[in-house]
């Protein structure tokens, strides 16, 4: 392998497709339909991306957004209490079809930023260039997709029920005000698939994007602006616990939707004054494993865990983040999957091949280290030829085997590349290393023997989220329930989920007498109402 620090460039040799300019400097935020100008402190957004200089390698500093304080992220929420007026305000009133061309007007606009957006994920995550494309164009789909599942939502609650001598109309409303936070590792997919929900079944919403991949909302501040009205969708920056701890301890927020660890979900919930009010929807830290039996596949169970592990450098909930493989073939399997890993080509996110990029997170190198060390002070080793090796924000594909219960790789949520593999004699070791992890998100099977893989069925259904057979992990697609057990996870999304999550069902009934029966049908013929009404979505 080249030397790691050798394959960040200097300026000369960025491409001028991808190249940025010299510095954003963002100092709007959206509050009340307004692009405020904030006159504050700034927080600079560092690449993960280092350039040569002649000084030596130094840190790309691409742009900084608003530092904004708690009373910012009042004013923020104070216009979402307002527009939406306890449900009685513009937006939570509007017919869905009305909301649903907002957000139709929205994606057109949000078409026009794409090369804007995708060079910003490049380069302020590091995703690759193909998988940064991939991420907005799927976003693009899951908001489109949403919108048809509404469509067939309402269609569904545009009829009229009768039981028992009681006729009534079920329709799903909104709840309140959203707090919607996404995770730096998808901060446009995993960010928006709540965002959009919430918007479309009327609620107003409050948004903080992801800790990293900031500026990349930018290009989109003034199509939100533009396409819903006032207050419906106010975005804000800064610290989390400044801005958003002040949002919970209001408790004017009814809707929680969060993507990041559970300990930050935990302490940002006991922030909140009436919890019980809280509605949450929580996407949280997962340990997936990947089990591989003696009879599995074994090319192709290298070639899902390769895909499995290291997608994104490991940086992704779904990740698989532990391999448990069989004694019997523990030695083909490493020999096949370490030959695959060190054939992984590391460079800059915008080059073609490239499967290995930098590092957002300041530090994870060392912290991935500190992984590492620990299982080899305790029997492990580095089994791969490149594993072990890093350089500022780059940190190799490292196989660590084998991996035991002592060693911190075998419980902790490592993020990143590093594989740890453990071998077990048993199934009984495997399931009660499921049924002892504090996570329970998805696990993958890999086998051919169908009693034994059902009997792991039977063993982990109560356990995890999901269960793949002889493929990866993933979240899609999206029409899937997306979920999880233990620390794992708070609620379902897929597309049709996320619409009923943030929305609750409410009814008007009545007594089925020729009277009531006329006073609907005037209602509804009159269009006397927004909320009873029979209109058919196209």
């Amino acid at each position: 392998m080249t030397a790691l620090a050798d394959l960040f460039p200097a300026d000369s040799q960025i491409p001028p497709s991808v190249r940025l300019p010299a510095y954003l400097e963002q100092r709007e935020y959206l509050v009340d339909g307004e692009l405020r100008t904030w006159t504050g402190e700034l927080s600079p957004v560092r690449s993960p991306v280092f350039v040569k200089t002649a000084e030596g390698l130094q840190q790309k500093v691409i742009g900084a957004t608003p530092q904004l304080t708690s009373r910012e992220s009042l004013d923020a929420l104070a216009a979402a209490v307002k527009a939406y007026d306890q449900g009685r305000g513009v937006w939570p009133s509007l017919r869905v079809a009305e909301r649903i061309e907002a957000v139709e007007r929205f994606v057109t606009a949000m078409r026009a930023q794409r090369t804007a957006v995708v060079n910003l994920l490049m380069w302020e995550i590091g995703k690759t260039q193909p998988d940064s494309e991939k991420e907005f164009d799927r976003t693009i789909d899951l908001i489109v997709e949403t919108i048809r599942a509404l469509k067939e939502l309402d269609r569904t609650s545009s009829r009229f029920v009768q039981e028992q001598g009681i006729m009534a109309q079920i329709r799903r409303a909104p709840m309140g005000v959203a707090l919607c936070m996404g995770p730096y590792n998808y901060p446009l997919n995993e960010t928006f698939s709540t965002l959009f929900p919430a918007l479309l079944m009327g609620n107003t919403v409050v948004f903080k994007p992801a800790k990293f991949g900031v500026l990349l909302i930018r290009p989109l501040l003034e199509s939100f602006r533009d396409c819903f009205p006032p207050g419906v969708i106010n975005i804000i920056y800064g610290k989390g616990r400044e801005t958003v701890g002040a949002l919970m301890e209001s408790g004017q927020v009814d809707l929680f939707a969060f993507i990041g660890t559970n300990k930050g979900a935990s302490e940002l919930k006991r922030m909140h004054p009436r919890p019980h009010r809280l509605k949450s929807v929580l996407g949280l830290d997962a340990k997936n494993p990947a089990i591989i039996l003696e009879d599995a596949d074994l090319d192709n169970a290298v070639k899902e865990c390769i895909t499995g592990t290291l997608s994104f450098n490991g940086q992704r909930c779904t990740a698989l983040k532990l391999l448990m493989v069989h004694r019997s073939i523990a030695d083909a399997f490493l020999k096949k999957f370490t030959a695959a890993v060190d054939q992984l080509k590391p460079g800059m996110p915008w080059e073609p091949g490239v499967s290995i990029t930098p590092l957002p997170e300041p530090g994870k190198a060392a912290y991935l280290q500190g992984l590492v060390d620990d299982a080899i002070s305790k029997g492990a080793r580095i089994v791969n030829a490149t594993g072990g090796q890093s350089a500022h924000s780059f940190y190799a594909p490292t196989v660590v085997a084998p991996v035991t219960g002592d060693m911190r790789l075998a419980t902790e949520e490592q993020f990143g590349p590093v594989i740890p593999v453990m071998v077990f004699d048993q199934d009984e070791e495997v399931i009660q290393q499921v049924v002892n992890s504090q996570f329970g998100q998805q696990l993958s099977l890999f086998g051919k023997d169908s009693a034994r893989i059902g009997r792991f069925i039977d063993a982990f259904a109560n356990q995890v989220g999901r269960i793949n057979l002889n493929c990866q992990c993933q979240r899609g697609p999206d029409t899937f329930p997306f979920n999880g057990r233990k620390d794992s996870a708070e609620g379902t999304l897929s597309v049709a989920d996320a619409l009923r999550v943030f929305s609750i069902r409410t009814l008007v009934a009545t007594k089925t007498t020729r009277d009531n029966t006329a006073l609907v049908q005037s209602i509804l013929t009159r269009r006397e109402s927004d909320f009873l009404t029979t209109d058919f979505l196209f």
